[in-house]
């Protein structure tokens, strides 16, 4: 039998405690021992973002990361994004006003993708939000809503940033 890991991990805001084999991906942690199932699984190489989730609040690909390396790092995923009472936050809230999703399997990775960039680039360019969605691929809905909902979400939190008079993005 392989090796196995005491792993600690900050997840969705919630400490996290678990013995995982060696080998479990992060991907697989969060969706089987955590039954995290907003997180997809696609290629499972890395290539389609499906499994994008945020570690520390940067987007990494959780079927190619071990969820030994997570171990006292802190995860959001897809369900950590709305509130305790379920209501979406400003980013989700974007997407579903912009029809950015078809089918949804991309959803996910997408809307972490975007929710990252907001967190950090407070003017983000047309190109920093395409660099933003480029690891992610969507098969359905050819990224024109995908675009309009990131900037739809970056506009939001430019607002709400003035509105504060809060900096805290680059």
């Amino acid at each position: 039998m392989g090796s196995t890991h005491e792993v600690t991990v900050d997840v969705n805001g919630r400490s996290r405690r678990a013995t995982v084999a060696a080998r479990t991906s992060l991907a697989d942690f969060l969706r089987d021992e955590l039954n995290l199932t907003g997180t997809h699984l696609g290629c499972e190489h890395g290539v389609c973002g499906a499994c994008t989730v945020l570690l520390n609040g940067t987007p990494v690909r959780s079927c190619i990361m071990l969820a030994a390396q997570a171990d006292g790092e802190s995860v959001t995923t897809i369900e950590g994004l709305s509130d305790e009472h379920g209501n979406l936050n400003p980013v989700q809230e974007a997407f579903c006003r912009s029809h950015a999703l078809q089918c949804g399997f991309c959803t996910p990775g997408m809307v972490l993708a975007v929710q990252s960039l907001v967190d950090t680039v407070e003017e983000p360019t047309r190109e920093d939000i395409d660099e933003a969605i480029g690891g992610n691929i969507c098969r359905c809905t050819g990224y024109v809503q995908i675009r309009e909902a990131a900037r739809s979400a970056v506009e939001e939190a430019r607002c709400a940033r003035a509105a504060t008079g809060a900096g805290g993005a680059r």
